[in-house]
């Protein structure tokens, strides 16, 4: 009872983490109208977010490693619960995007750690389908929060999206001091603040030039800002390389199955996490639906990856994470290329299936993915594991949301694009046509990086054991 109680807790988190990724996105016009910001900087309530967990995944999960797992766990329940109470108070941009990064920060000391904490309550050949259960949370949170994201946006007020983690991040909170306590032996660590500076400061700037390029004809900043960015990046490998516990901690790559998994983690992260955003933009754009209509449209993909999750599990657990991850990637090729055939005159079927193939996908490979590398990693090391799969996973979606909007600018006027990608403005007639192909080229360049992640999915080491000396050596 204990163990299922902990898992409760786990996918509670996982789930609360999901309803705010789908809710804030739909919910971004209402913000911009609201607070009066600018259409390039309301995007940032989303990538501020992201780059925090991102950033900050892997030195969480290490401060789990010399703290206490499950005591990170906890505080990242108060720190999100707290983050959203103050962005539902939010009175400028500042302020909701200042907010933002502390919600992304207690969403971080979640992400970091519920991975082991996974890996502590089940052995080796039952967490396949602990992980089912938590990509369970996750799909479950999708659905309430594309279910919630309309509904209160239209009739109540986009604040409302914060309120209402509250009772569900506190009943979590106190269920978790009740039912978690830490099992691993403690391991002392070192923080790598080079590494999380360089790391976060290069992605910023890669993130900065690409969405003011949506918005803005191209100019010297955008390039020094672009070129900065990779600059921080280089340096970022750099000092990986030489520091001793660094945030990204190569020597992963040592071991034969973490390898194409933490790589496949980031490209199917890439290659997916845009698609949400896309599909939008066309509902709500070339095809002028309503929040409400655009978001009931995609909810069953929603519900069936959802029960697709717990059953996924148990079949990495069975024939071992290369199947299932693989095929997992497979039926996103699939739905890639189902939203690619898009028209302004097809079937509204169509994003329908897509979403549906593309959820079940997921659900697939998230389960497979991550018991492959907690399998491959030593017990000590599973707090970094589970951060650096955050990480690469996070740098993919941050890479993806910002390819979405610079691709939507090149099919029609900046301006016109960005306004559209959050909500503000409609298209017809020819503007509707090209804009429409662009989003088909998008989904063209993103069903490429999705076959690649599957491609590297498949050559993956199915050696899973543990491998000390490979990460010592």
């Amino acid at each position: 009872m204990e163990r299922t109680l902990g898992m409760l807790v786990v996918m509670t988190g996982v789930l609360i983490a999901a309803v705010d990724g789908t809710v804030v996105v739909l919910a971004l016009p209402a913000i911009q109208e609201d607070l009066g910001i600018s259409l390039s900087s309301v995007t940032w309530v989303v990538i501020g977010y992201l780059l925090v967990v991102t950033v900050l995944a892997t030195q969480l999960g290490r401060l789990g490693d010399l703290f206490g797992r499950v005591r990170m766990y906890r505080a990242g329940f108060a720190v999100f619960v707290a983050g959203s109470v103050l962005c539902a108070l939010a009175w400028d941009g500042g302020s909701i995007i200042g907010f933002r990064v502390v919600q992304g920060l207690g969403a971080a000391l979640i992400a970091a750690n519920s991975g082991a904490i996974i890996a502590e309550l089940y052995p080796p050949a039952e967490r396949g389908r602990a992980y089912g259960f938590n990509a369970l949370g996750y799909s479950v949170g999708s659905v309430v929060g594309v279910l919630l994201g309309g509904v209160i946006v239209t009739s109540v007020s986009w604040r409302w999206i914060f309120w209402v983690n509250l009772p569900i991040g506190a009943a979590a909170l106190v269920l978790a001091l009740r039912v978690l306590h830490d099992r691993g032996e403690r391991t002392r660590r070192r923080l790598d603040p080079a590494g999380m500076v360089t790391l976060g400061l290069g992605l910023s700037g890669v993130s900065w030039a690409m969405t003011s390029l949506a918005a803005e004809p191209l100019r010297w900043t955008h390039l020094a800002l672009l070129g900065g960015g990779l600059l921080l990046l280089g340096v970022f490998v750099l000092v990986e390389l030489r520091h001793p516990e660094p945030t990204v901690d190569l020597s992963l790559f040592r071991v034969p199955a973490v390898a194409p998994s933490l790589l496949a983690s980031l490209l199917q992260g890439l290659g997916s996490f845009a698609v949400l955003f896309l599909v939008i933009m066309y509902l709500q754009g070339p095809r002028g639906l309503s929040p409400i209509d655009a978001s009931l449209l995609l909810l069953p993909g929603y519900l069936l990856g959802a029960a697709a999750g717990p059953y996924a599990g148990r079949l990495a657990d069975r024939f071992g994470p290369v199947l299932p991850a693989t095929g997992g990637l497979a039926l996103s090729v699939v739905a890639l290329v189902v939203f690619s055939r898009m028209t302004t005159t097809s079937s509204l079927w169509l994003p329908a299936i897509g979403n549906v193939v593309l959820m079940i996908g997921g659900s697939f490979f998230y389960p497979a993915n991550s018991s492959a590398v907690m399998k491959a990693c030593p017990p000590e090391r599973l707090g970094i594991a589970s951060g650096v799969l955050r990480t690469f996973a996070s740098v993919g979606m941050v890479l993806s949301f910002t390819t979405a909007i610079l691709v939507a600018a090149q099919a029609v006027p900046r301006g016109t694009a960005f306004a559209i990608f959050v909500g503000t403005a409609g298209l017809d007639g020819p503007l509707a046509t090209a804009f429409t192909d662009g989003l088909s080229t998008a989904f063209a360049a993103l069903t490429v990086v999705m076959a690649a992640a599957a491609v590297l999915s498949a050559i993956r080491g199915r050696r899973t054991e543990p491998s000390i000396s490979g990460l010592n050596s």
